[in-house]
Parts: C-alpha cells; structure tokens; sequence
C-alpha cells in the first residue's frame, strides 16, 4: 500500500514511451482542468489524470482506483490512490484549481530496468524535477550521488514557492522512482 506523501503545483511529467518518471512536459491536462476551473471546481475524473499525467502513468497501468473528497491543510480536495504493477501512487489534488499540494509515489526499484529510458547525468536530473514542477528552474534543485544496497541514485530536494519536493533518481534510466511533495506551512 501507498505511503502518504506530498507533491507540486499543477503539472506533470507524462512520460513519452509510456514509462512513469518521464520528464517530458504535457499542457493538454492541463489545459481541459483550467478550463472546468472557470466552472468552480475540477471534478474528480479530473483529478484522476492529473494524478496520473504528473506520475506519468499510462492509464492501461492504473489499477485499485480510490478518489474520495478531504481537506489537506484545510484545503478540499481530492484524495487520489492508485497502484501499478510498478508502484503505489498518493496525491492530494485541490478541489478548486487542480493544484497538487501533496504526493508520494515509489515505483518498485527492480523495474527500473524494464521500464526504459537512458543514462543522465546529476545536470540532467535537475532538469527532469524542474520539468515536473511549473516555474522552477533546474539552478534551483539540490542533488546529489548516493549507493544504497549496490544501486547508485541521485537524491535531492527542491523548494519553490509553498511546496518542499524530494526525489530519487535512477542514474542508468532516468526515471523518478521516488517522489514526494508537501505544502509547507
């Protein structure tokens, strides 16, 4: 099961082959929830691809879809949980903007390698978690090497604006295989 967690602003990072952790950027999410934005609130159907378009998960994936209505630091929004064969996913997704203000999701390290990707480099990494995080600037993402149980990552963490992001990254794919985001106070 899914730990609590937190994440970004609304944006994403859908992957382009189909892969979660991609760092390739898609309006189009986004674009259709500022729209339904006008109407009040994002439904939460809506809030489902957020989830999924900012993890960069297929929806062929997805399954054990919980959505259900809560406050998160007295926020409404909706509490996004879903599972893959690959990892558990969390999101807390603001009822009135589409905003996340909270995620967490891991995928499981030994599919790393039959998810795909390319080698990046600790430069490249920032740039993937700028690329997930609207406005931010990869100056701006703290990251480091680390080796833990004979596999390298890179680690890191990123605050901008009222949120406090922390990551891994899989140095041989290039692919975020632990996100978190929290709303600070």
């Amino acid at each position: 099961s899914a730990q609590p967690g937190s994440q970004e602003t609304v944006s994403s990072a859908p992957p382009s082959s189909g892969a979660p952790g991609s760092s390739v950027q898609a309006e189009n999410s986004q674009d259709n929830v500022q729209d339904s934005v006008q109407d009040g609130e994002i439904s939460s159907e809506e809030a489902l691809a957020l989830a999924l378009e900012n993890a960069g998960v297929p929806e062929d994936d997805v399954r054990g879809v919980k959505t259900e209505r809560d406050r998160e630091n007295d926020i409404p929004v909706y509490q996004v949980e879903f599972e893959t064969r690959y990892g558990d996913y969390d999101f807390s997704i603001a009822v009135s903007d589409g905003r996340i203000v909270d995620a967490d999701y891991e995928v499981d390290e030994e599919w790393l390698d039959t998810l795909g990707g390319s080698p990046v480099t600790v430069e490249e990494a920032a740039v993937i978690v700028a690329g997930k995080v609207p406005g931010a600037d990869a100056a701006d993402v703290s990251v480091r090497e680390e080796s833990e149980d004979g596999r390298d990552r890179y680690e890191g963490e990123l605050f901008f604006e009222d949120m406090k992001y922390e990551f891994e990254i899989d140095p041989q794919t290039g692919k975020i295989f632990d996100w978190n985001a929290d709303l600070r106070d």
